[in-house]
């Protein structure tokens, strides 16, 4: 029922029409009473029992007649509710800088110490082996290319791997010291 049809009728009831009031398209046998018509005896028993009834439903109605709800809230009273709440946001993605490559170092040195020789006032004469070959280097000499024997201190040879210029130290032990 809108609107307008329900305060029509309510507006119809609280005046306190003794009679039938007929919305809606009339049939062919329709009785409508009005203000200073008569009534049908048929209908005179409906009649009188309205008119003394008329005070008190008037009120009631007449107080009833401003409860009307708005459309907007009525409609919100079967509306469809999602309890879904949406997760939070993933935590934005911090893209690191790629950590450098590790500075390059030299190999460990592929030679030992197998022994030396001090002639009578010359320069010592140091026996490495890698693999199967032997060398006899002194210092200042270099090693295939890859090595070369800068000094002798303290018991130790130090060698320079040329491609880094990184320089390892061969520890000489032995008998031939």
């Amino acid at each position: 029922m809108n609107l307008t049809t329900r305060s029509r009728w309510l507006t119809a009831i609280a005046a306190g029409v003794a009679g039938w009031v007929i919305f809606g398209p009339k049939g062919p046998d329709a009785v409508e009473a009005t203000a200073g018509t008569a009534v049908p005896a048929a209908h005179a028993s409906h009649a009188g029992a309205a008119a003394h009834a008329s005070p008190p439903v008037e009120a009631a109605v007449l107080g009833l007649a401003d409860r009307v709800v708005d459309q907007t809230a009525a409609s919100a009273l079967f509306a469809a509710h999602s309890w879904y709440v949406a997760p939070p946001p993933p935590p934005p993605v911090v893209e690191a800088a790629p950590a450098p490559p590790p500075k390059p170092t030299a190999p460990p040195l592929p030679y030992k110490f197998i022994g030396s020789y001090t002639p009578d006032g010359a320069k010592p004469v140091f026996f490495l082996s890698s693999g199967e070959k032997v060398y006899d280097v002194h210092v200042g000499d270099t090693l295939e290319n890859t090595y070369s024997i800068d000094s002798y201190n303290n018991g130790q040879l130090v060698l320079t791997y040329k491609p880094l210029n990184q320089q390892q130290q061969l520890p000489l032990t032995g008998a031939g010291q």
